[in-house]
């Protein structure tokens, strides 16, 4: 994979931490597409992907309720931009040593984990807002927006990154607009006391 492909995998775990992991691992593990460089392979191993698959169901429900949905942000405000630094170093085919031969790759690590934390502070501070406008009836789905562009941007990260850098503009765009919608909601008009 290329720098673009790592780019749209990063971000997609700001999203959603566990979607890039497993795709990464379920494609190394039953498909040619994606061949994990050494020390990573650890994603494509069965007890991973089965830990990986239960904590993106238990996500997937508890993104979905709101309050328990900005809790679980506030928990996966260490998991997200961790996941990011993993998919972008192992997405751009650096090597982790694990035997201590050499170092680990933290350039492209903490790369994927600064991109993933730039999505995940954006939906964090988006979501309250669009629970309190709503009534909280936007919250299951918003959050299924954000699952499925999760999905879909990672699916084009790694068969059509150019259309997942698109993509993955689109969700900028949208996380910014929201912000202001929030911001402008909250804030008086000018002559209005």
């Amino acid at each position: 994979m290329d720098i673009i492909s790592a780019l749209g995998l990063s971000s997609a775990s700001g999203l959603n931490a566990y979607i890039p992991m497993l795709m990464l691992g379920v494609l190394d593990r039953w498909t040619n597409v994606i061949d994990l460089p050494q020390g990573w392979d650890w994603l494509s191993a069965t007890p991973t992907l089965i830990i990986l698959t239960v904590l993106l169901v238990i996500e997937v429900v508890a993104d979905k309720i709101p309050a328990l949905d900005s809790m679980n942000d506030v928990v996966q405000t260490l998991i997200r931009p961790a996941s990011g630094g993993i998919v972008f170093a192992s997405g751009l085919g650096t090597e982790q040593v694990i035997d201590g031969s050499g170092p680990f790759p933290w350039g492209p690590f903490i790369a994927g984990l600064l991109i993933a934390l730039v999505i995940h502070a954006l939906k964090s501070f988006s979501r309250p807002a669009a629970n309190v406008t709503t009534a909280g009836i936007g919250a299951p789905v918003l959050s299924t927006l954000e699952d499925v562009t999760a999905f879909g941007l990672s699916l084009f990260a790694i068969f059509l990154p150019i259309l997942g850098l698109v993509l993955l503009l689109v969700v900028f765009g949208g996380a910014f607009t929201l912000l202001r919608k929030a911001k402008n909601a909250r804030l008086p008009k000018v002559g209005q006391v």
